[in-house]
């Protein structure tokens, strides 16, 4: 049977002392539910005595989560351990997490104290939170650039005062894989009482080896391993837990452990985190980033569409992603655009697919990524009909504060004119429920964005739109010096993109149909 490694999370914790990463009371609890259906095995949700706003989190969320342990930080202190346990006394199961310095570096530069001294004050402070608790978690800070001989000393006291837990922080980045295990393999072998607790580690990424160092751990006898979503913590932030567990999903030919964790709340946990604190993972973050099952080159793709096992060692299902995405660019391939066109509605035939892929190479030359609209416009270089393209003749708006915004647009296709009139939330709503009126072709926008090209008041602003039209998105681009003028002039652009691809899969379907009436 695999053996269980315990996730301790401290995003709550460390995580929110990432600059800029602050969270209050309610949005800590929200995230607290987050990780509870995330099945964490301990939240640690705060450091109680750092101030009224951590108490105050700290003790909401250990009186909401009920299905995971509920931590607490104090320093090595009773007016610490006090101030914790006043807030985790309502949770299910309360952790007080003590800590104290253990490397000469801090004992000499920081606490101006001698290893005896550090000794007593340790045990002293693992047998008071015992009294008000039974799980008491005691971290070495700086473990890793600790002697480890002291180490072995202080870790038995303070098992033998009670801790259930024992940790030991690569506080810095220090560690190396090789040198972080043997620490761990030595504790182990070297600490009497050891197997009365759980040993735990705790490390950060400022060599980028956070993960990797948490994996040698556990190989060399550690159960529990602390972490925080996105990997988010001081400096350069702590063992990615996502990526940590996968590792362990992932490999257990040689990582012979599993995690209570559910692996298909990860990506919705990244995101959560995201937008509470406003601090975006990288696109090429593993596990969540934006990249991590997107395909672009033709080779992979071309695998990818075959058997997705060829170049992905996990499906995105398995983390909460809803599939792959094959990223159409200039390292893409036949395969990937013959499979894009058929999901867009379109069979094409080889000579077809040859023709169209040596227009869209040429123009992933000039683009870095390729929309679904230029797949349009570079197939409808294939059709010469009179297709369908409005352009604006007028405009009237009426708007202001306590009245429902009106549009008047005359249209006109270069044949008839047309003119109609709609209100909306606002002069741009109103113009585009008007466009939706006369083209009969109702659209979703998903962005809108302005940007001035000049400066003062009568500057140019470039208008950019996408719009969702037959589940198909297509863009449109406009610069005026009257925003309102602008927004639909890009909506129309957008508007007679989608009316020609339209014709485009209209002549399709009939050259088909004309093909089995033939036969």
């Amino acid at each position: 049977m695999k053996d269980k490694i315990y996730i301790f999370d401290t995003t709550l914790r460390d995580g929110e002392q990432s600059p800029g990463c602050s969270m209050n009371t309610q949005e800590k609890l929200k995230m607290a539910r987050q990780l509870e259906a995330l099945h964490v095995d301990v939240i640690e949700a705060g450091f109680p005595i750092a101030s009224g706003g951590d108490f105050e989190a700290v003790r909401e969320i250990a009186k909401a989560v009920k299905g995971c342990t509920v931590a607490g930080l104090s320093r090595a202190t009773t007016l610490d351990i006090d101030r914790a346990f006043e807030a985790l006394q309502y949770a299910a199961r309360p952790r007080i997490h003590t800590f104290i310095a253990t490397s000469d570096i801090h004992l000499k530069h920081k606490l101006k104290k001698t290893r005896e001294q550090v000794l007593e004050q340790s045990v002293n402070a693992v047998a008071y939170a015992k009294k008000l608790t039974r799980d008491v978690e005691f971290s070495c800070e700086d473990a890793s650039r600790s002697d480890i001989d002291y180490l072995c000393q202080i870790i038995e006291a303070v098992i033998t005062a009670g801790a259930t837990v024992v940790n030991l922080p690569d506080t810095v980045g220090y560690a190396i894989p090789q040198d972080y295990g043997t620490m761990i393999r030595t504790i182990r072998e070297k600490v009497k009482n050891i197997d009365r607790a759980i040993l735990s580690v705790h490390c950060h990424n400022d060599l980028g080896l956070a993960v990797s160092n948490s994996l040698a751990a556990v190989l060399n006898g550690a159960r529990q391993v602390e972490c925080t979503v996105n990997g988010i913590g001081e400096r350069a932030g702590n063992a990615s837990l996502e990526e940590f567990v996968m590792a362990l999903r992932t490999r257990p030919d040689v990582l012979p452990f599993h995690s209570d964790v559910d692996t298909e709340e990860i990506y919705k946990s990244s995101r959560l985190l995201s937008t509470l604190t406003g601090m975006m993972v990288q696109r090429n973050k593993a596990i969540v980033g934006a990249n991590a099952f997107s395909h672009e080159a033709g080779i992979h793709q071309d695998g990818i569409i075959k058997s997705r096992m060829t170049y992905e060692i996990m499906t995105p299902e398995s983390v909460g992603i809803k599939h792959s995405t094959l990223v159409l660019g200039k390292h893409s391939g036949r395969h990937a655009l013959k499979k894009r066109f058929e999901e867009l509605g379109y069979t094409l035939t080889p000579e077809e697919l040859d023709n169209i892929y040596t227009e869209f190479t040429r123009l992933a030359d000039k683009k870095k990524e390729i929309l679904d609209e230029d797949l349009m416009a570079i197939l409808n270089n294939r059709f010469e009909n009179d297709e369908t393209s409005f352009t604006l003749s007028s405009l009237q708006v009426m708007t202001g504060t306590g009245v429902r915004s009106t549009a008047v647009l005359e249209l006109t296709d270069g044949k008839e004119t047309y003119v109609d009139s709609a209100t909306g939330d606002g002069p741009v709503d109103a113009a585009y429920n008007a466009i939706e009126r006369i083209t009969k072709l109702n659209g979703h926008l998903v962005d809108y964005n302005i940007k001035s090209v000049t400066w003062g008041g009568d500057a140019v602003g470039e208008v950019f739109v996408k719009v969702i039209f037959n589940d198909v998105v297509f863009t449109g681009h406009a610069a005026s010096t009257d925003i309102v003028t602008g927004s639909v002039e890009a909506y129309l652009q957008a508007v007679n993109r989608a009316l020609s691809a339209k014709s485009a899969k209209t002549s399709d379907d009939v050259m088909i149909k004309n093909q089995a009436n033939a036969v």
